[in-house]
């Protein structure tokens, strides 16, 4: 793994009301948008950024979310197509813990695992309007049991699973590898930049940006803590990539999605 490779694990999709994915601008209606992980393959390792979603969870929760998932689209079914397992991944980095992007996380009992560590302590209290973001609570122990979970959902979630290294402001994950603080959308969001020897950077938006057209008009999500904060993060996201000569990758853009490459295919 001497060269940086990135594949794009392709998690399904689920559905909002451009209301919801354009706050305050939409148009209203049903927009379908991807769900998809970030596999780094690198010198140091293998970083897998988020976890996608549980279909299970999701049409139990937030079926009218419309979870399409397919069983190549699960964490196990995208990793075998690499011809991994996720015993292979050594890292796991959550960008912040709303259900479509931790929801793989009990896969990785072995992996040492990051976040912001702001997000933890909010999952545990979220702000009322924040409980179906935070309402997949499989990731952590800690946070299952402050929000009362039944035994059920604990079941498996144990605390060696859901034991992370905190962390604050732009981190160096490994040589090239970036974590940007990104905050507003959650209030520990992560955005990442990766650098390759041969090929132009990434600057993935994860949250901080939904799509292209968000991006482009500073308009963010309507499920946010802090809508100043997201919109200096998108400004922030936005000069970074400039300044970098980095390619925009975004997080749930259907149209730039269907020209991504993922399965077996990878940037690098």
């Amino acid at each position: 793994m001497s060269d940086t490779k990135v594949y794009l694990l392709d998690g399904g999709s689920l559905v909002l009301d451009g209301y919801h994915v354009f706050w305050n601008r939409g148009p209203g209606g049903e927009v379908r948008f991807p769900v998809y992980s970030i596999l780094i393959e690198h010198a140091e390792g293998r970083f897998l950024i988020d976890t996608g979603y549980d279909y299970d969870h999701v049409m139990k929760v937030l079926p009218f979310e419309k979870p399409i998932q397919e069983k190549h689209q699960t964490i196990p079914g995208a990793l075998a197509l690499l011809g991994l397992e996720p015993k292979d991944i050594d890292v796991v980095v959550n960008s912040h813990f709303h259900f479509d992007h931790c929801g793989g996380n009990k896969y990785f009992p072995h992996a040492k695992k990051i976040c912001h560590r702001s997000e933890i302590p909010q999952a545990c209290n979220p702000q009322p309007f924040e409980h179906l973001g935070y309402s997949d609570l499989s990731f952590s122990a800690e946070a299952a049991e402050a929000r009362g979970a039944t035994a059920q959902l604990l079941e498996g979630t144990t605390r060696t699973n859901s034991t992370f290294e905190g962390i604050e402001g732009d981190v160096d994950l490994a040589k090239g590898v970036k974590l940007i603080s990104t905050p507003g959308h959650s209030i520990g969001h992560y955005s990442l930049l990766v650098e390759f020897p041969k090929r132009e950077p990434m600057m993935f938006t994860i949250d901080a940006a939904y799509t292209q057209k968000s991006l482009e008009t500073l308009c963010q999500a309507a499920f946010h803590i802090d809508p100043v904060a997201g919109v200096n993060s998108m400004r922030k996201v936005k000069k970074l990539a400039e300044d970098h000569g980095a390619e925009l990758m975004y997080s749930h853009d259907m149209e730039n999605f269907r020209s991504y490459k993922t399965g077996t295919q990878f940037y690098g």
